[in-house]
């Protein structure tokens, strides 16, 4: 399927995503929350839930935009990810998601979309707003326009603020997959990620949302004191896979209002896996 470069403006109809407690503690553990964060476990505590949650009422509007945008899936990667929270998420409703193409782009080497989504509970209150920058590496070089340019964020030159390891394991993608709603099978399919080796290496790769949702759990307990209604934007750019079973570290440095924020693993400290990052906090 071609490419569209007309697709910027196009929306979906609103998309239902019901969901209880169970699913927002199986999301939670898919992003590596563990027995001392009962607060996001434990029915009796609510759950509260993850901000980064807002990911998966988004992730099936995003995947119907695809067949709007075009393109070889192929080649698809994701590249960067936003998401704006206006207030948190009930342990248990039905959520409602509408989708926008805000624009197709041309970078020569690869190609660009970038998709919006807005949430709302069942009573129409906004809860979030999410940004997708979805790219295409086998469709670039049609004549199409630039994408915008976008700020670079780099962490200050000094030691990090804080510094948080959080150790996945060998079968996170695939606990991940059944919480956040990505069935892609190259994070579970030896043969599906061979044929990516590319990108993969030749072997699983962990979920870009899952390597998010555990910098977002580190924020949230470095800036947050775990409280979700704090967090209003989190944003970062893909810059490397990593595999289930290594270890990701998360740092963070505060500056001018907002926290800059960098990740690597601890096997590879010298690959930055998650770049141009920041989230924005209250109070």
């Amino acid at each position: 399927m071609a490419l569209n470069p007309d697709a910027a403006g196009k929306k979906t109809e609103p998309v239902e995503h019901p969901y209880d407690w169970q699913d927002a503690a199986l999301y939670a553990l898919g992003i590596g929350a563990s027995a001392d964060q009962l607060d996001f476990l434990y029915e009796k505590r609510g759950p509260k839930v993850f901000p980064t949650f807002a990911v998966v009422p988004a992730f099936e509007v995003n995947r119907k935009l695809f067949d709007v945008v075009g393109g070889d899936l192929s080649g698809v990667v994701h590249g960067a990810q936003k998401i704006t929270l206006h207030a948190p998420f009930p342990p248990k409703t039905t959520l409602v998601t509408v989708g926008e193409v805000v624009g197709v782009y041309d970078l020569k080497r690869m190609a660009q979309s970038v998709v919006r989504t807005e949430t709302r509970d069942g009573d129409g209150t906004l809860l979030a707003e999410t940004e997708w920058t979805i790219m295409y590496l086998k469709d670039g070089g049609y004549g199409g326009e630039a994408p915008p340019r976008s700020p670079k964020i780099r962490p200050p030159e000094r030691e990090a603020d804080w510094r948080v390891e959080g150790a996945t394991s060998p079968e996170q993608a695939i606990l991940y997959r059944l919480g956040g709603h990505d069935y892609n099978p190259l994070h579970i399919d030896p043969e599906a990620a061979m044929k990516a080796e590319k990108v993969t290496q030749g072997r699983p790769i962990l979920h870009g949302l899952c390597t998010y949702g555990y910098i977002g759990r580190a924020i949230l307990e470095q800036e947050c004191g775990g409280d979700p209604s704090k967090l209003k934007t989190f944003y970062g750019r893909f810059s490397k896979p990593i595999w289930p079973g290594e270890t990701i570290v998360t740092e963070g440095w505060r500056e001018d209002g907002r926290v800059v924020v960098r990740a690597a693993t601890l096997e590879r400290p010298d690959e930055h896996i998650f770049t141009n990052a920041y989230a924005e906090i209250s109070g």
